[in-house]
């Protein structure tokens, strides 16, 4: 047991491949990648740099001495300084020329974009395993009528499939959005310390042309079409934002599926997954909490919340740059991935299992639809000769009258009591032949089939099912 603290978000609930990813050895040795990258391009254009520097900083990017890191930034106070001279000691042949030209944010912007994409990329695969087993679900359910509610209150029937296609489409407009954000990003490249390649116009003699190759050459190094065109010190903060923005979009769309599947978990329609030896309460043995869905809701809060922190940093950004953006940064974006992570593994796992108690469903409608059925039966009577607003009132009477018994939890017949009324000219087997849940559901059927086939040809079409089988820690 660790005597230190330690973020849950670590401890239990994202996924190893996330916490490995946002790792400070990951940052570190992409850190040293960049270097070779620039001593590469650097050496490509003509500067004086040999293949056996070239070599010994290819042959060292893994083999970090944190130590060494340690006690020089003791000394220095400068985190990048501190790894250049670590890295120094490891490959001393090419000490003189480790970061030539660039000031620290050519490795801690670039690789934090580096770090992002692949952060997002694979958000976007936990993303698709969940559209899949959304898709799946609403394509089953799609002909189960089911109570539907507007306030929370009962209203038209609608389908669970139909309801299902509801939260599907909002996962995908999200994964719409997340494209648009993975598409945009670019590298800050090496650009100097206000971003206008001064240094780089001294190094190469004012040659332009130079200056472009070596930021191209380190794009294609790390699978990057563009650089920002103008940039101050850093990348714009805008596109942490962006990035945050997106991770919320997921976030409010969880937030809203798990609160539904919660109401419905209260009402006894819809179930997630219980496990055969999970324990509901330490007090009342009988329980069944909804403890994913809650925390769902829980993980998709703090997220929500986080993305102001990126929001915030974009707008205070002071001309070239401030430095006031990186202890929010270290926090705000790794954990908003990790959250983001948390929350898919979630969701797929939810989304694998959900259960649908039928004769719940079927029971909890069949109470309602002598109430939604009112006004057919009112048409019906009325095309038999009736008067339209002395039959309302005959049937506002009986429901006001129903209404008042069902919430005092007394038991009441409102087919038989209006069956009995000779003015309805209507018998009691006629009014059940009009309570076909079916007639009330219009194309929710119909709409669900015809999204769930546009979603897998489209959105599922390339999906490789990578991340499918996610599983829960604790």
């Amino acid at each position: 047991m660790n005597d230190k603290y330690e973020s849950p978000l670590s401890s239990r609930y994202s996924s190893e491949y996330m916490l490995k990813l946002f790792s400070p050895d990951e940052r570190f040795r992409t850190w040293r990648r960049l270097w070779v990258s620039l001593a590469k391009a650097e050496k490509a254009l003509g500067l004086d740099i040999s293949d056996g520097q070239i070599e010994e900083l290819s042959a060292h990017v893994d083999d970090i001495d944190y130590e060494a890191v340690r006690r020089r930034e003791r000394e220095v106070r400068h985190d990048v300084m501190a790894h250049v001279y670590a890295y120094g000691l490891a490959a001393p042949s090419a000490a003189g020329i480790i970061h030539l030209g660039a000031t620290s944010c050519y490795v801690t912007d670039n690789a934090d974009v580096i770090i992002y994409r692949k952060a997002l990329l694979y958000v976007r695969q936990e993303l698709l395993a969940v559209i899949k087993n959304l898709a799946g679900f609403a394509e089953r359910w799609k002909d189960l009528p089911t109570l539907g509610y507007t306030h929370y209150q009962p209203a038209q029937p609608v389908t669970v499939g139909k309801r299902a296609a509801l939260w599907l489409q909002d996962l995908v407009t999200d994964l719409s959005e997340l494209d648009f954000v993975i598409g945009s990003l670019k590298l800050l490249g090496c650009r100097g310390t206000t971003g206008t390649e001064a240094s780089f116009m001294e190094l190469f003699d004012g040659d332009c042309a130079k200056i472009d190759a070596m930021n191209d050459m380190i794009a294609k190094d790390f699978g990057f079409g563009e650089i920002f065109d103008v940039c101050g010190q850093t990348y714009p903060r805008k596109f942490d934002a962006r990035i945050l923005n997106v991770l919320s979009s997921i976030a409010q769309t969880a937030y809203k599926f798990a609160g539904d599947v919660r109401l419905l978990q209260h009402d006894k329609q819809l179930e997630e997954p219980f496990e055969e030896s999970q324990i509901g309460s330490s007090a009342m043995a009988y329980k069944r909490n909804p403890m994913r869905s809650e925390r769902v809701c829980s993980l998709a809060r703090y997220l929500m919340t986080d993305t102001l922190n990126a929001s915030f940093t974009a707008g205070t950004q002071w001309l070239e740059r401030t430095l006031d953006d990186s202890a929010g940064r270290r926090i705000s974006i790794p954990e908003g991935f990790l959250c983001c992570d948390a929350i898919l593994r979630l969701l797929a796992n939810i989304t694998a299992g959900l259960k649908v108690n039928v004769k719940m469903v079927e029971k909890t409608l069949r109470d309602y639809m002598p109430f939604i059925a009112t006004e057919n039966i009112l048409m019906e009577a009325v095309k038999r000769g009736g008067d339209r607003q002395k039959l309302h009132e005959i049937i506002r009477k009986h429901s006001m009258a129903a209404t008042a018994r069902l919430k005092n939890g007394e038991s009441f017949d409102l087919i038989g009591d209006l069956a009995a009324e000779p003015e309805l000219k209507i018998s009691r087997s006629e009014i059940e032949g009009i309570l076909d849940p079916a007639r009330y559901t219009g194309r929710a059927a119909e709409q669900t089939a015809k999204y769930v086939k546009k979603v897998r040809e489209t959105v599922l079409a390339g999906y490789d099912g990578s991340g499918d089988g996610a599983e829960i820690s604790l």
